[in-house]
C-alpha cells in the first residue's frame, strides 16, 4: 500500500474500499470482502444508509481497529454546529468507533461554516483524527480554507479521466488539501472500460482498464476509493501496487479529459434546487419515520 501525509501529519491510504449504493443487505459481506482482501480505508457516509453494517464488519473482521483508516461524511440535513456534532457521534455509535480517521462535509450547501467548526471541535476533542469537505469546488474550497480556523484536509471530488479537476488540483494542491477521487472509473460512463488508449496501454502490462486508470489516479496524487460488490473486482482494484506508468502513458490518459461532469454541476441553478428538494423530502420521510417509531 501506498500512503499520502496529510497536511496535520495523518496518514491516508492512496487506495481505499467505498460503499456509495452498496445495500444494507449486501454492504456488511462487502466490506468483510474488501478487508479480507487487504483493504484498510473503508468510506461510507450518513446518506448511504449503511455505516450501521459497516460497522458490524469492522467488528467482526478480526482487524484492529487501529488498521483501519475509517471515513464517513455528514449530510447536509444535519448542517449547524448542533447538529452537525450529534449527527457524527451517532455515525460514530453506528460504526461501533470511538474515532474516525477522516469525516468530511459531504456538500457544499446550507450552514456548512457551522457543521465545519463541529468537525474543527471533534477534531480537537480528539474525535476525528482529519476532517475535509466534499464536493466543494475550487472557489468553495479557498473560502473555507481561508477562513476557517483549520484547512481541510481532504477534499472528494468526481475525478476519473473525463473529468480531471486540473485546475481544481492546482489550487488544492496550493493550499494543502488532498484531493480524494469519488467514482474514479466516472461509473463507466463514456464507454471507459473500453476506451482504447487506456486499454493500449494496460495491455503492456497485463493490466485492465480498472487498474490502469487506478495506478494513474495514485501516481497523480490522487486518492481513490472504488467501489464494487464482487470480491474479484476488489482483488484486481487492489492489484495495482506492482507496476508504474511512463510519463508517457500518463500524459495519454491526460490528453482524455473533456474537463465537465459526468453526473451533474453545482453551478446549475436547476441542480442546487434538486438538492434542496431532495433534502426537504428526505427530512419529511425521517420525521415521518421517528413518529412512528414513537408511536
Amino acid at each position: 500500500m501506498e500512503f499520502v501525509t496529510l497536511n496535520n501529519g495523518v496518514q491516508m491510504p492512496m487506495l481505499g474500499y467505498g460503499v456509495y449504493q452498496v445495500t444494507q443487505e449486501e454492504c456488511e459481506k462487502c466490506v468483510l470482502d474488501a478487508l479480507d482482501v487487504g483493504y484498510r480505508s473503508i468510506d461510507t457516509a450518513q446518506s448511504y444508509f449503511n455505516e450501521v453494517q459497516v460497522g458490524n464488519a469492522i467488528h467482526k473482521s478480526g482487524v484492529a481497529r487501529r488498521d483501519i483508516f475509517l471515513t464517513t461524511k455528514v449530510w447536509i440535513e444535519h448542517y449547524g454546529y448542533e447538529q452537525a456534532k450529534a449527527s457524527v457521534l451517532e455515525s460514530m455509535e453506528k460504526l461501533q468507533t470511538d474515532y474516525l480517521d477522516l469525516c468530511l462535509l459531504h456538500q457544499p450547501f446550507s450552514d456548512y461554516y457551522g457543521a465545519y467548526r463541529a468537525l474543527e471541535d471533534l477534531q480537537s476533542e480528539g474525535k476525528i483524527r482529519a476532517i475535509g469537505i466534499s464536493n466543494f469546488y475550487a472557489d468553495r474550497m479557498i473560502d473555507i480554507a481561508s477562513f476557517a480556523r483549520s484547512v481541510p484536509q481532504v477534499n472528494q471530488v468526481e475525478t476519473h479521466p473525463f473529468n480531471q479537476q486540473t485546475e481544481a488540483k492546482k489550487y488544492m494542491d496550493k493550499y494543502g488539501v488532498q484531493i480524494e477521487a469519488w467514482a474514479p472509473f466516472g461509473e463507466g460512463r463514456g464507454d471507459m472500460f473500453t476506451n482504447p488508449v487506456i486499454a493500449e496501454i494496460g495491455s503492456k502490462y497485463g493490466k485492465t482498464v480498472a487498474q490502469t486508470i487506478l495506478r494513474w489516479h495514485i501516481q497523480k496524487g490522487v486518492v481513490v476509493i472504488p467501489k464494487s460488490t464482487h470480491r474479484e473486482r476488489m482483488a484486481e482494484n487492489f492489484n495495482v501496487f506492482d507496476f508504474s506508468l511512463t510519463d508517457e502513458d500518463i500524459a495519454a490518459i491526460n490528453a482524455l479529459d473533456k474537463a465537465e461532469s459526468s453526473f451533474f454541476s453545482h453551478n446549475d441553478p436547476a441542480m442546487v434546487e434538486w438538492f434542496v428538494k431532495m433534502v426537504e423530502e428526505r427530512k419529511h420521510q425521517h420525521d415521518s419515520s421517528k413518529e412512528k417509531k414513537n408511536w
